[in-house]
C-alpha cells in the first residue's frame, strides 16, 4: 500500500477506532476478543489495498468486515467445541497430548476454512468420511443419497482441500 495511503489508513483508525471497538464489544462481550477483531478489521483493510477516501460510509464498512469476523470467530469456537466434546468421548489412552490437539484444531481450522464456500450437505460428507470413517455407503444411508453422489460430494471437497493446500 502507498504511504499516502497507510497515512490515510491512520486517520481512519484514529477517527473510528474506539468507536469500532465499542461496537464490537457490544456484540462479543469480551475486551479482548473485541480488540482483537478491531485490529484484525483494521488488518483486513490494509491487506485488500482499499484506499480509505473511497470508503464514503467508514463505520458501516468497519462495522461490515467486523461481523464476518465476529461470526467466524463464534464459527470457530462451535468447531472446537464439538471436537473437544468428541475428544472426552475417547479412552484416555487414545486421547491426543494438548500439543496434538492444538495441531489437530489448527487443522480443522484450515479444512473448514477451506470448505467453507461448499454446500453443507458436501461439508457432511467430507467431515462423517474423514473425521468418523464412514463408508460411502454409510455415509449415502445418512445423508439420504446414493453412493455415487457421496463419490462426487468427497471429490469436490477433496479438490478444494488439493487447491487450497489443506490436508484432509
Amino acid at each position: 500500500m502507498p504511504a499516502s495511503n497507510t497515512n490515510k489508513l491512520g486517520f481512519l483508525f484514529s477517527d473510528h477506532h474506539r468507536w469500532l471497538l465499542q461496537h464490537v464489544q457490544r456484540h462479543l462481550r469480551n475486551r479482548a476478543d473485541a480488540e482483537d477483531t478491531a485490529a484484525e478489521t483494521f488488518c483486513q483493510i490494509l491487506s485488500s489495498r482499499v484506499d480509505p477516501e473511497t470508503i464514503e460510509q467508514p463505520r458501516a464498512y468497519l462495522s461490515t468486515i467486523a461481523r464476518r469476523l465476529i461470526f467466524d470467530r463464534h464459527r470457530r469456537r462451535r468447531l472446537e467445541q464439538a471436537y473437544l466434546e468428541r475428544l472426552m468421548l475417547l479412552p484416555e489412552a487414545l486421547a491426543p497430548s494438548p500439543e496434538e490437539t492444538h495441531l489437530l484444531l489448527e487443522a480443522l481450522h484450515a479444512i473448514d476454512q477451506t470448505l467453507s464456500g461448499l454446500p453443507l450437505i458436501v461439508k457432511k460428507a467430507f467431515l462423517m468420511s474423514q473425521l468418523d470413517g464412514l463408508s460411502y455407503a454409510e455415509i449415502g444411508r445418512r445423508l439420504d443419497v446414493c453412493q455415487r453422489t457421496v463419490g462426487r460430494y468427497m471429490t469436490v471437497a477433496l479438490r478444494e482441500c488439493y487447491l487450497s493446500g489443506a490436508q484432509p
